[in-house]
């Protein structure tokens, strides 16, 4: 996968139906998931675990925008992790790659839940389905920062 992509936003939420904070800077730590992030409330580290943190595709916010039949949307009403630009998070799924140090590992699409009508209003369901993103391990952990790279881990290939 030639392109290099580009964390644009990141979200955290301290409790499972919280409000989600946007911040510039955020730790990820290995087996669990983002500091202040709610799946962090667990101590132990599970690397099993395939939702350690979810990563939308920022391309794909116009397209909710016009489903849901709204002007503008704020990627924390989508309630995922990461916003990323400039590659294809499909092409991640079931590989390891990089935000910034961090390496992760696509695990699977991160399908809508009955939140979105709430969050998106009357037909918010259905705006994100097939736009909802994707969900990841956390494979080795460190910083990610706004304007972070997104790209394949080297020995990975399609």
């Amino acid at each position: 996968m030639p392109q290099v992509g580009r964390l644009e936003w990141i979200g955290l939420r301290s409790e499972r139906r919280g409000p989600v904070q946007s911040v510039e800077v955020a730790e990820a730590v290995a087996g669990l998931g983002l500091e202040g992030d709610h799946r962090t409330r667990r101590k132990r580290p599970d690397p099993r675990s395939a939702r350690q943190v979810t990563l939308l595709q920022a391309e794909h916010l116009p397209v909710i925008e016009a489903l849901s039949g709204r002007d503008r949307l704020e990627p924390a009403a989508l309630r995922r992790n990461l916003l990323v630009a400039g590659v294809n998070l499909v092409a991640l799924k079931d590989r390891r790659f990089y935000v910034g140090e961090v390496l992760l590992e696509g695990t699977g699409f991160c399908h809508p839940c009955s939140r979105m009508e709430e969050a998106l209003g009357p037909g918010g369901f259905n705006a994100v389905r097939g736009h909802g993103g994707l969900t990841a391990r956390i494979l080795a952990g460190g910083t990610l920062r706004v304007g972070d790279a997104v790209r394949l881990e080297p020995d990975e290939t399609l």
